[in-house]
Order: C-alpha cells, then sequence, then structure tokens
C-alpha cells in the first residue's frame, strides 16, 4: 500500500463511519426529513437502512401520526425481519391507533425473538386488558414482574386487572407492592397505587359489633 492511499482510507473510513451512525440514529432527532434522507439517499440498503424507517416511525409514533408509523415499521420489518424491537414499536402504533388485535400479536412475535425482556410482556397485558382479556392480561403482567420485579407500573396495572376481576385481595397486595419499591423521577404509578388502595379501604364494610344475647 502506498503511503498515498493511507490518509485516502482514513478518510473513507470516518465517512463510512459517520453514514452508519446517521442511519442508526436519525429516529433521535424530532425531524423525519433526517431519517427521509437517509433512505433516499443513503448508499446502504437491506437490513441497515431499516433503521432510518424504525426512526422515522419513532418520531410519527411520538407525534401521534399512528398510520405513517405503522407503514414505516411495516418497511423496517420487511428489511429486518428478526429484529424484536421493530415488532414491539409496530405494536405500540396498533394499539394507540385502537387496533389490539394486531398489537398483540406484534407483541407475541416480539417476545418470541426476545422472550427474556420484560417490557413486551407488560405492554402485551396492557393491550390484552383493553380488549377485556383479564385472565390473560394478568398471566404477561405477571411474566413482566418475574422478568422485572422492581418495576412498579407493571405491579400497578397487574393490580388494576385483578381489582377489574373482582379480586379485591390480590389488587391490595400488586398496589402495596407498587408502593414499596421506588418511585424515579415518575410518581404516577406511585400515586395511582396510594389512590387505589384508599378506594379499597374505603369500600372495605364496617365490622360492626353484635352484642352477645
Amino acid at each position: 500500500m502506498t503511503k498515498a492511499a493511507v490518509p485516502l482510507l482514513i478518510v473513507l473510513g470516518v465517512l463510512v463511519g459517520l453514514s452508519t451512525h446517521t442511519v442508526v440514529n436519525c429516529g433521535d432527532e424530532d425531524e423525519p426529513d433526517i431519517c427521509s434522507a437517509v433512505i433516499g439517499f443513503s448508499p446502504f440498503r437491506g437490513s441497515l437502512i431499516a433503521f432510518a424507517y424504525e426512526g422515522r416511525g419513532r418520531i410519527a409514533l411520538r407525534h401521534g401520526d399512528y398510520g405513517r408509523a405503522i407503514s414505516d415499521f411495516d418497511e423496517a420489518i420487511h428489511l429486518n425481519p428478526n429484529r424484536a424491537s421493530l415488532y414491539r414499536d409496530r405494536a405500540q402504533a396498533y394499539r394507540q391507533n385502537g387496533e389490539p388485535e394486531l398489537a398483540i400479536a406484534d407483541y407475541d412475535e416480539a417476545i418470541a425473538l426476545d422472550p427474556k425482556l420484560a417490557k413486551p410482556y407488560h405492554e402485551r397485558g396492557v393491550a390484552l386488558a383493553a380488549k377485556g382479556d383479564l385472565d390473560r392480561a394478568i398471566l404477561s403482567y405477571s411474566t413482566a414482574v418475574r422478568l422485572d420485579p422492581a418495576d412498579a407500573q407493571v405491579r400497578l396495572d397487574r393490580g388494576l386487572a385483578y381489582l377489574a376481576r373482582g379480586q379485591a385481595d390480590d389488587a391490595r397486595t400488586d398496589f402495596e407492592a407498587a408502593l414499596a419499591l421506588p418511585a424515579g423521577r415518575d410518581t404516577r404509578a406511585h400515586d395511582a397505587a396510594r389512590a387505589k388502595l384508599a378506594e379499597l379501604s374505603s369500600a372495605e364494610p364496617r365490622r360492626l359489633s353484635v352484642p352477645r344475647r
């Protein structure tokens, strides 16, 4: 290799690295035109360009454009059908778009590809509960609890499912468990669990002492 070729190879390597970074991370910016430019002009095709569709889909999802998000996730899945996060992203878009059955099918696919991640089980539970399938929702929540026992939101959601099924004692146990876990920056799960415990306490019949005869 000649000395003149070395700087050229270094420059080429930097440009390729920057291009790869742009492809993979274009969704971090809240501007879909960046992802669109990557899709239209990037020399990379195949599974790598799926990151650009995924990024643009996530931007659309954040802005409530669920149809556009689903379309972009469709393209990403077509290019990279073995990436679990793509199915979870599309499932979220389907769920927000009022299509729980399609969301559940995508959560199933995400779980099949990566069964050790708690979040898809949790979100599948939310979709199942929304369509009234409380038994399966509780099973899905329970797996999420097993995989991530420190998530207060999962405890809260399973408690709500138990409560909807009339299992007040199980619901109370989950609400108390949610309060026992660290709140972190987001205290909404704690606030909701505390409110539900107060409702359960106020709904309990007062035990009156009956005088013996």
